[in-house]
Order: C-alpha cells, then structure tokens, then sequence
C-alpha cells in the first residue's frame, strides 16, 4: 500500500509539473518550414561535401552551428571558453592487399584473401599483427547474471580465437540484447580470448546481408585518443577480428559435432541459444595498417537555467552533424553522384537542434534547468564524438541529468507519431508522451527490434555514463511505415538523401516543435529524468541513482 500511494504521489506531482510548463511554454516562438528548410540546404549543400568526419565540409558545417549558436545568444559549452571540443581521432586504414584468414583443420589448409568470404580488423592501437590460435565457439558470446546467459562457461578461451553468432537470441528484449552485443569484445577479453570472429545468423542476414557488409568494407577505422596518446579501445587486449560469410563459416566447423548450418537453424528459434564447444580447426589472421592523426570538432551551446537551484542540472539535447563524404560507389555509371549529402541523416537533425536553441532563447521565460545543445561528430564512424564527450564532458557528468538525441528524422509524410528509443528504461518517456499529446501525436513503440536501434546513436554513449536518455525520431503511422521503408531501401546511405527528396519541410518545423515542448519539459519539471525502479540500465550504469516507479 505504502509503494501505491508513492506511485500516485508521483504520478500527481509529474503531471501538475509538466501541466504547469506547457502554460508557460504557450508564448514559444512559431517553427516554420522556411526556417527549417534553410538549415538543411546550407548542410546539405554540395559544397560541404557530405561533411565526413574531419573534412573541409565538416568544419565549414561546425561554425556554421557555432554562427547560429552566437546569433541566439547561447553561451559557448566547449573547450577553453570556445564554441568547439576538438576530438582527437586516429584514423586506421587497412594496409594495401593485406588482411587474410587462413582456416587449419580436418579439411586441410585454406586461406581466404581479404573480401573473399571474409572481412579482417586489427587492434588500433597495432600496426601490424600475424596469430595463430586454436578456435572455440562460443553460442551469442553474451554473458549477464540478470538474464542467467554465461556462453563462457564450461570452455577454456585463453589465448583462443573466439568464433560467435552475431547478435542476440530471439526472444531476449531487443535494447538489453542490442546492449550486450555491444560489449562482446569486452566479454572475451576478460575469458583470455585474443581474437573475434563473427558469424551472420539467418535473421542478422535478412537486415544487413554481406553484399551490404561489402559495401563498407575499405572504410577507415576511427577511433578517439586517449591523454596518453594511444587510440581508445573497449577491448586493447583483442588483437585481431573479422567477420566471416557462410561458405567459410562452413569450413570453420568441419569435423565439430555440429555444423554451422545446423547452429544456425537452432539459432533461428524463438530462444534458440546454441551451446559453446572447442573447434577442432585453428585460424591465422594475418593483417597490417597505417595510422594518421586528424581531429575533428565537437560544437557545443549552452543556455543557462532561470531557477536558482536546477540551473546547475543540464538537459542535453544532441544530434550528429557528420556524415559519409564522398565515396565511390561500386557498380556506379561514369559521372554518377558521389557526394552523401545526408540531407535527412543528419541534417534535419542539427536543423531540429538549431530550432529548439532558437525558440528557447529567444522564449519570454528562459527554462528552469540549463539545456547544453551538442553538434557531434564521428557518429557515423561509430558514435565517436558522443563518446568522447560522455568521457570528457564540458559540463560535470554527474550534472547531466536527461538526453534527447536527434538522428535521421525521416520527415517525407505528415507523421502522427514518434518513437523514443530508450523510452521504456526511464521516465523520460513520460515526457516524450505528454509533451506531444497536446500536438495530436502519440509516442509508439520500438517498431524494429530485430535492429537494435538502442546502441546505434548518440544517446547510447550517455546511457552508458549512467544519464537516461533517448533516441526520437518520427515514427510508422499515417503513411509512416511505408516511408520508411522506401528511404532505407533506396535513399540511406547513398547520394541520394539530398535536397532533390521530397522533404515535408513542415513535418520538419512540426518535430522541431515537439522537441522544444519535450526539452521544455524536461528542463522546466521539478523532478529530473530518472531511470524506473529495477531498470536493467540504471541498475547497470547509476546504481545509486534516484529512481522513478513505473
């Protein structure tokens, strides 16, 4: 009984709060598509270049944040007083004809050139690495107490190459799932393994098979440097890995007590979570790499707060502001366009940004809590700027109190609804749903799972310094679904997401408006985000943190 009457105590106080901002938020600045539109054209642009990680195009991209930033009045959030925190990079490419995977086993020798059924990496912080090491399969490679998996145990991977599906089994929820798999390296290294290998399931070939995986396969590796001046590495002590396709995979298995196809059908299950055994083949992956220093700058803005008490906690608001550059495109005509001008990944979410900056800084009541307004960079690199940013932060982490992030609002249909990645751990996702009810909008649900979503944006780096955070973008109603399915099919990732699209420019002024009112809220409530009691993140990531009951 004592739980229930907090429940209903919180939920009264959480609505009389938020109630109590949207009155004050009614005198807000208007959004107009016009304004919006002018964002994206100017990032957009041929001229930027498609704005890759540490270009001309990008710099040009970050003062131009850091102009807008100046012109509403924001405080300068970065380094030494500036606009910018200058992320030092290591870019690592892979070394002319190198890279290879030589199976030893029941079958004889075979060795496998790089790109011929298998893709090869090496540690960054490695110029040139050569092993050998016998071969030990280890299911999904997960291992997590609350959820009872342990694929390590029973097998010896000590100085081992580690060979396991990707992903997570069905059945296990998406966002935990996604999680985990994004620790796997960490996971081995701390069993002994020196080495990776990861295999497709079915399900992973469905979503993203390996003509697709081939695509990306002679793209740099970044990664941020470390005080020390050695690249950063989640797992240092895994020295090589690779990704390997299923005529391979096949060989790689011969003479096991299962065999690869018979792993992956079990896999395919509901729950399907094959067992660990040793392989009785070896691998030698052979590889090298050179290493050059760019850097490449975070723009950070900050408002300061109006209420004496909450303007030392900060809302976040982030969205990317790098994208792919110019790329050549196999297969791709004489002359063909080759410049990715991430029109809508993720221009339209810097526009959003620059929007809600606007509208609270020039709004007649300044909010409660200080919101810190960050342009990042590297995201498609592998969310590099946010992570360098949650490790170096400009502000004190501990003081960073909820995140927003904005990425590849897809705004080519009237949308009615969005989706808040992350929404389920964190009360945040009260906001998100009260903030936009007033719009005739609904928060949904994670509409793709099979995805992992969760871990493929900025808001992922926060989460794991222990900040709830989400990811919005609009989501699968009102025509909805089939756009969606039509800009990853034919605009993602390619030249194509540019201006010439048919862009709702004022679906764009509408989100700007539902991300000022969640930001608004987030920043005004006398209560911050918390994680919900018993969430597996903040339970993981802020142990002793407040909690909200769900």
């Amino acid at each position: 009984m004592k739980n229930n009457s907090l429940v209903l105590l919180f939920s009264c106080a959480f609505t009389l709060v938020f109630a109590q901002s949207v009155t004050a938020q009614s005198a807000a600045p208007a959004f107009t598509p016009e304004r919006f539109r002018a964002h994206v054209a100017f990032l957009a642009d041929d001229l930027l270049e498609g704005r890759d990680t540490g270009s001309r195009g990008h710099e040009i991209a970050a003062r131009y944040v850091a102009s807008q930033f100046e012109a509403y009045g924001l405080k300068p959030g970065g380094t030494d007083g500036g606009w910018y925190q200058q992320v030092p990079l290591q870019k690592t490419t892979r070394a002319e004809g190198s890279g290879s995977v030589t199976i030893i086993g029941p079958q004889g020798e075979k060795k496998f050139a790089y790109a011929d059924n298998v893709l090869t990496g090496i540690n960054p912080r490695e110029k040139q690495v050569d092993i050998e090491a016998p071969l030990v399969f280890v299911g999904y490679g997960l291992e997590d107490k609350r959820f009872g998996l342990d694929d390590y145990r029973g097998l010896n991977v000590k100085g081992a190459i580690v060979v396991m599906l990707r992903g997570f089994p069905k059945g296990l929820p998406s966002e935990e799932g996604a999680h985990m798999s994004a620790v796997k390296g960490k996971v081995a290294q701390k069993h002994g393994a020196i080495g990776t290998i990861s295999l497709s399931t079915l399900q992973f070939e469905k979503v993203f098979p390996w003509n697709k995986m081939l695509e990306y396969a002679n793209d740099p590796d970044y990664d941020w440097v470390e005080a020390d001046g050695l690249a950063h590495s989640e797992a240092p002590l895994i020295r090589a890995g690779g990704s390997i396709n299923a005529p391979a995979a096949e060989l790689l298995f011969a003479g096991a007590k299962r065999s690869f196809a018979d792993i992956r059908q079990e896999a395919d299950q509901e729950k399907g979570a094959p067992r660990g055994f040793s392989l009785p083949s070896r691998m030698r992956i052979e590889g090298a790499a050179r290493a050059e220093r760019v850097t490449s700058p975070n723009v950070i803005a900050i408002l300061p707060g109006s209420d004496p008490q909450l303007a030392k906690e900060f809302v976040v608001l982030s969205a990317h502001l790098d994208h792919l550059g110019i790329k050549d495109i196999p297969n791709a005509a004489p002359g063909a366009d080759r410049i990715y001008n991430g029109a809508l990944d993720n221009a339209a979410g810097i526009a959003t940004m620059l929007e809600v900056a606007r509208a609270a800084a020039s709004a007649p009541d300044r909010p409660r809590r200080s919101m810190l307004f960050l342009a990042s960079t590297g995201e498609e690199k592998g969310l590099i700027g946010a992570d360098y940013y949650a490790h170096n932060p400009t502000v004190p982490i501990q003081q960073i109190v909820g995140n927003v992030d904005l990425d590849m609002p897809l705004l080519t249909y009237e949308f009615t609804d969005v989706v808040a990645f992350g929404a389920n751990h964190s009360n945040i996702a009260k906001f998100v749903e009260q903030a936009v009810a007033p719009m005739n909008v609904k928060l949904s649900p994670d509409p793709m799972p099979e995805q992992g979503t969760f871990t493929r944006s900025d808001h992922y780096q926060f989460v794991r310094q222990g900040v709830p955070a989400v990811f919005l973008m609009t989501g699968l109603a009102n025509g909805g679904e089939k756009a969606w399915e039509e800009f990853q099919a034919d605009f993602y990732h390619t030249p194509r997401d540019d201006m010439a699209q048919k862009i709702n420019w004022q679906a764009g002024a509408k989100f700007a408006d539902a991300n000022y009112r969640i930001t608004r809220a987030m920043a005004d409530s006398q209560t911050p985000p918390l994680w919900y009691a018993g969430d597996y993140f903040g339970d993981v990531f802020a142990p002793k943190a407040a909690r909200a009951p769900r």
